[in-house]
């Protein structure tokens, strides 16, 4: 066995785990994409930020299948680990770093200095240049001491500009100064020496006053010294607004000669999501990811978590959601085929059920020049669809001119019928029903020779 079936088994993903996870039982559709290994295969990481308390059951599942890297969303930054001065809670920390080291996973360590989720004697205390600088360096020296050898990435300092590129005035740099970054860095050095140093920040994902002022930083950095090994661009984007100057952007820090990454990758929408957003969202993720693999330096990727049911979207942004490449369920959504496709996959995205289906074909009305049919489409097998195509040729002629429940193209004979978002996943047993208008100019003969995603159906 390979090292990647020998991680899998360990974990323990039973077939239906691998069914949410787009798994394709079914000899009759190609192996279904595994993220995690088509990045290796391009020479990049793909990674999910992930919440401690969840790494169990189908949500693990998801995380070792799936992705290489891991950052802990919560629990590595100061107010969860040092809320009172002196006093110390590693708990959640630990359980991610264990369960990277478990699952073959690198580590991003996120963050050591933020302006926010500070504890409140952080943020309210009176410092002087040279107290904070030394309770900051404290901090960096205990909490990259103790995870020494074991952080692969430190977000060693967090969103330091404003828009119009001038420094956020966060508590560091008001007591301390411009000079607070170069410390941290120097401080994260001494305290882990293997770990790679980023700088993060949002709205720097295009070319424009933040990202300039951010690339004019790291210049100075390389220039005199101050150890600083990568960029991290969070890509918190809006549906369709991909900056164009992305890759631009990437290869300009590049050529600095620092690495970058792509760390907090999500793309937000109005919910509830129509077919054309979901498309266009697969469109997004795909524009990104394929921005990061055409500059040589760009080294992986970190969704801001891989599933809705744990993003933070909701909860910041009234109306706006759906931004994963997972929908609630842990079903993969097209974004998720759209990383696949811009990381070299070209399988099918639509596995069939094993054990087969069954369709029934009624027309509800004929006229001279047209009818109306409906389709009920029964998995019979033993294993769920989740995403379904149904295919068929007309046998005389006929075509479609307006459906429901489904989005219905035809060339020549050739029809498929694809899933609505609201009727996409088809339990073992159940059945899916969409119609349509069509129109003839002779005989209605039914058609026959259906295929679910590939494999052929029994009609009714």
């Amino acid at each position: 066995m390979k090292l990647q079936s020998l991680r899998r088994a360990a974990v323990g993903v039973s077939a239906a785990a691998l069914l949410l996870i787009g798994g394709a039982p079914s000899g009759h559709a190609a192996e279904a994409p595994v993220l995690r290994d088509l990045a290796a295969a391009k020479g990049i990481y793909y990674g999910t930020a992930v919440s401690a308390s969840k790494l169990n059951g189908t949500y693990a599942s998801v995380v070792t299948e799936q992705f290489d890297s891991i950052t802990p969303g919560n629990e590595m930054k100061w107010g969860s680990v040092e809320p009172t001065r002196g006093s110390y809670n590693w708990s959640g920390a630990d359980a991610v770093v264990d369960f990277a080291e478990a699952n073959d996973q690198k580590v991003r360590g996120h963050t050591l200095v933020w302006h926010s989720q500070l504890p409140s004697w952080v943020e309210n205390g009176t410092w002087t240049a040279d107290s904070l600088r030394t309770v900051m360096t404290d901090h960096i020296a205990t909490e990259a001491g103790r995870y020494k050898g074991r952080i692969d990435h430190w977000d060693v300092v967090n969103e330091p500009f404003n828009e119009d590129g001038t420094r956020r005035q966060s508590i560091f740099q008001t007591a301390i100064g411009d000079s607070y970054i170069a410390d941290a860095f120097r401080a994260a050095r001494a305290a882990d020496p293997d770990a790679k140093l980023y700088l993060n920040d949002y709205n720097v994902e295009g070319i424009n006053a933040k990202s300039t002022a951010m690339y004019d930083l790291v210049k100075s950095f390389k220039e005199q010294g101050v150890p600083i090994d990568g960029v991290g661009l969070q890509a918190h984007l809006i549906l369709g607004q991909v900056p164009s100057t992305l890759q631009a952007n990437i290869q300009r820090f590049a050529d600095l000669g620092v690495d970058v990454v792509i760390t907090e990758l999500d793309i937000r929408m109005t919910v509830p999501p129509t077919e054309a957003q979901l498309a266009q969202q697969k469109a997004d993720y795909k524009a990104v990811t394929s921005a990061c693999v055409a500059v040589a330096r760009c080294k992986g990727i970190t969704v801001w978590g891989f599933t809705d049911s744990d993003s933070w979207i909701p909860d910041f942004f009234d109306g706006y959601g759906a931004a994963t490449p997972y929908d609630e369920n842990y079903q993969p959504k097209p974004a998720y085929y759209g990383i696949a496709e811009a990381l070299g996959w070209t399988g099918d995205t639509t596995p069939g059920p094993t054990g087969g289906c069954a369709v029934t074909y009624t027309v509800q009305n004929q006229w001279d020049t047209g009818f109306t049919a409906q389709v009920t489409v029964k998995n019979s097998g033993t294993t769920a669809v989740n995403g379904w195509q149904l295919a068929w040729s007309w046998p005389s002629g006929q075509s479609v001119n307006q459906a429901w429940n489904a989005t219905v193209t035809q060339s020549g004979s050739a029809v498929t019928a694809t899933n609505a978002s609201y009727n996409a996943s088809v339990a073992p047993g159940s059945t899916v029903t969409f119609g349509f208008n069509g129109t003839l100019s002779g005989a209605n003969t039914a058609p026959t020779g259906f295929t679910l995603n590939g494999t052929d159906c029994t009609t009714a």
